[in-house]
């Protein structure tokens, strides 16, 4: 039985890979040789040029929030501009709430 694909990103060359997941083993960016990020399997990555998009991304995957999906509702809440993340930080801050947690809210209190 062949084993399930997930995806994996390169944040330098804005660049998406599905592979098969499993084991340790470190994937390699086929571009730039860096090592890939595993992003989940619900993951769906946006257009190279939409350098906005790839900031949040990069902000959300540097806190530790990945893309896996859950039992029937995918990934859940995740900012798309930087604007909503800007508002998630603000809001870690002043409630001392750790970045990732508030990142994932989907309305903040």
């Amino acid at each position: 039985m062949a084993h399930a694909k997930t995806s994996y990103v390169c944040l330098p060359c804005r660049a998406s890979y599905k592979q098969p997941h499993g084991g340790d083993q470190q994937r390699i960016c086929p571009r730039c040789a860096e090592p890939l990020i595993h992003v989940g399997s619900a993951f769906a990555a946006p257009r190279r040029r939409d350098t906005e998009a790839w900031r949040t991304l990069s902000v959300l995957l540097n806190a530790g929030v990945r893309f896996h999906k859950s039992c029937c509702c995918g990934p859940g809440y995740r900012p798309r501009t930087l604007r909503e993340v800007r508002e998630r930080m603000a809001y870690a801050r002043r409630t001392g709430r750790p970045f990732a947690e508030a990142l994932v809210l989907h309305d903040l209190p």
